[in-house]
This record gives structure tokens, C-alpha cells and sequence, in this order.
């Protein structure tokens, strides 16, 4: 089999000092706050009433601090910390529902799908100033004769019309799906993304310490010389190290591919992850909707949502692993149905690239 693999320490000098300091102090709030998990767990109300009290101090410390982080790291955009009040509301309605246990997978795929567009309007139409496409759409009205409505969107081709999905798979085909599909939609040409799919997993049997990212390239679909020149775009529902996407982007620059720019997006990211990602690539910028402090010795993000990409296309069977017909089908028609013209390209992805 023909794979690539990074191990952890190939990550542990990426980081610099102030880099280390700062992810210690985010990490040593959060042990402090896992302290009064089992209070809020299992407390009488005291207990509960007093565990809440310090939670929300301890939380507010962290956010308080990453935002400070960020502020230094231009490169990190998190909408938590760059919204309005309203929109980070909407924001943290999403992230509730995604993190929640009790979220089913239709709400939580329904949420994704959100989550995607949120971001995708972040990296994409947040500008000021930018000027106006205007779609003439045809409607169902008929009579008396054909109509048309007149809607006018942020002119960004220049943003989006050289980008190219980069799927690391399996958690991130629904999002990269999603963000073709917005692509697709505020293109006034309908510019379709072509797809790049890269079979990657780390190794779970590990801890973060000793963490091997494997990237298996004959179970993978890709094309150098379409990615060459062009905006690769990365969607994962969660950065927890930052392992994977270095592999992948690594692989690709040893091999000659020249980006225009490099953007990832990550419903969420854990500090030390995304700060990984800002040293170890140039050209590179991270949007995420949520940061948050920790990751547990399994690489875990802590408070997290857990495994994304189990709760997106249920268990994966180590013997009879899902292939991404399979993906597609766990979608349901629903997916198949908002997506038809990414589901041709990838397989057209597929068709050229193994024939």
C-alpha cells in the first residue's frame, strides 16, 4: 500500500515558545474547569448553582484570552470573536445544537450544512464595499407570460472562480459539498469546483503524543496539475492537532503544487491546532466558528462535539470501511437532491483520475 505518514513529533516544533506558553495557560483553565464538571454533573443545587458561577468565569477567562491570541494571529479568523451580537447569538445557537448529545443525525447534518454557509459568507462576503452581480432568475410563473425576478449578490468571482475542493476524507465530504454548492450559487457563471480526494486518517490506537497521521494515496483521487495555481479550499467539521491537513499540504508542496492561496474551514478548532496549521503553511488562512481551549491525551478537542465524522456517516467498520457511494447514501436523498452537481463532479473525480 502506498501511504505517507506524519508523526507527532514532525508537529512538535512547529510551534514557537510564546506559541507553547500560550496553549499551556489556555490548557491549565481548562483542567481547572473540568473540576467542576462532576458538580454540575451529580451536585446537589448548591453545588450545581456554585459550579455554574465558576464554569462561566473560567470560560469567559479562555475565550477572553484566545480572542487576545487571535488578535495577533491575522491569519485565524473566528466568528465567535469577529461577528456581531446577533449573528455570534445565531452562531452559538448552531454550536449548542452541534455540540449537544441529544442532536440526531438529520438535525445534525441539517446544522453542518448551516455552520458551512455561516462560514462560507465569512471568508467570502464579509467585505465591505464589494460590488453587485445581479442573477436574473426565472420562476414557475407562466401567465401571462414567462417571469423573471431580479436578485443582486456580492460580486466575488474573483474570490471563488479558481477554487478548487480538497477533501480530506470522510467527515469532510458533506462540507466540502457545501461550500462548492455556495460557490456554485454566488458564481455569476455557475462555476463549479473541481474536487481533490485525499484518504487520510490518523491513528486512533495512539495518544496525541505519539499521534500518526496516515495518508493513503491509492485510495486517493486527485489531479497535481489541477491544483497547481489554484485556491485549494479544505472543509473539515473539526481541526483537533492539525495533523491530517499538514500531511496533505505537505505532500502537495513537496510534489511541486504552487497554491494561490490556501483557506481551511472548521466548524471547530482547537487553539493549539490552529496555531500548528498558521506556522507550519504559508499562504494559508484558518476560518473557524468556534475555537476552543483543549485537546485530551486521545487528541480529542475538549469541550468538543465528538467524533464529527461518526455523527455525519454513523461508525465506520474497520473491516468493511465506508466508500463514498456509501457516504453518499448515508446522506439520504435529501443531500443527493441539494447536490447534484457536486455529486457528478466527484465522480467525474473518481473516473479520470483511476482510469
Amino acid at each position: 500500500m502506498n501511504v505517507k505518514i506524519l508523526k507527532a513529533h514532525d508537529l512538535d516544533d512547529l510551534l514557537t515558545l510564546a506559541d507553547k506558553n500560550d496553549v499551556a495557560m489556555i490548557d491549565s483553565l481548562y483542567q481547572q474547569a473540568m473540576l467542576f464538571f462532576p458538580g454540575l454533573e451529580y451536585g446537589d443545587e448548591l453545588q450545581r448553582s456554585e459550579a455554574k458561577e465558576s464554569l462561566i468565569r473560567l470560560f469567559s477567562d479562555m475565550e477572553g484570552k484566545m480572542q487576545e491570541i487571535c488578535g495577533n494571529m491575522p491569519k485565524i479568523h473566528v466568528h465567535s470573536f469577529l461577528g456581531t451580537k446577533e449573528n455570534c447569538s445565531q452562531v452559538s445557537r448552531v454550536m449548542a445544537t452541534l455540540r449537544d448529545i441529544k442532536t440526531g443525525k438529520h438535525e445534525f447534518i441539517y446544522n453542518i450544512q448551516r455552520a458551512f454557509e455561516i462560514l462560507f459568507d465569512l471568508a467570502y462576503r464579509g467585505e465591505e464595499g464589494l460590488e453587485m452581480n445581479r442573477f436574473f432568475i426565472k420562476t414557475p410563473v407562466v401567465n401571462p407570460a414567462q417571469n423573471y425576478a431580479i436578485h443582486a449578490f456580492s460580486n466575488i468571482d474573483n474570490k471563488i472562480d479558481n477554487s478548487v475542493m480538497c477533501v480530506l476524507l470522510r467527515g469532510a465530504l458533506l462540507p466540502s459539498m457545501v461550500l462548492s454548492r455556495e460557490i456554485q450559487k454566488f458564481s455569476s457563471q455557475g462555476y463549479l469546483t473541481p474536487f481533490a480526494l485525499f484518504k487520510i486518517k490518523r491513528d486512533d490506537t495512539k495518544n496525541e503524543h505519539n499521534m500518526e497521521y496516515i495518508f493513503n494515496l491509492d485510495h486517493s483521487f486527485f489531479d497535481l496539475e489541477m491544483l497547481n495555481g489554484k485556491d485549494l479550499i479544505f472543509a473539515d467539521p473539526m481541526n483537533a492537532t492539525g495533523g491530517s491537513f499538514i500531511t496533505v499540504v505537505k505532500f502537495l508542496l513537496d510534489s511541486g503544487v504552487k497554491p494561490k492561496s490556501i483557506k481551511i474551514f472548521n466548524v471547530v478548532s482547537a487553539l493549539k491546532g490552529a496555531l500548528r496549521i498558521i506556522r507550519a503553511i504559508e499562504n494559508c488562512e484558518i476560518y473557524t466558528l468556534w475555537l476552543d481551549p483543549a485537546l485530551n491525551e486521545k487528541a480529542y478537542i475538549m469541550p468538543g462535539l465528538g467524533d464529527a465524522g461518526d455523527r455525519i456517516n454513523g461508525k465506520a467498520d474497520e473491516l468493511f470501511p465506508n466508500n463514498i457511494i456509501q457516504l453518499i447514501a448515508h446522506y439520504g436523498r435529501n443531500i443527493a437532491g441539494l447536490y447534484p452537481s457536486q455529486l457528478w463532479e466527484i465522480e467525474n473525480t473518481l473516473l479520470k483520475t483511476k482510469l
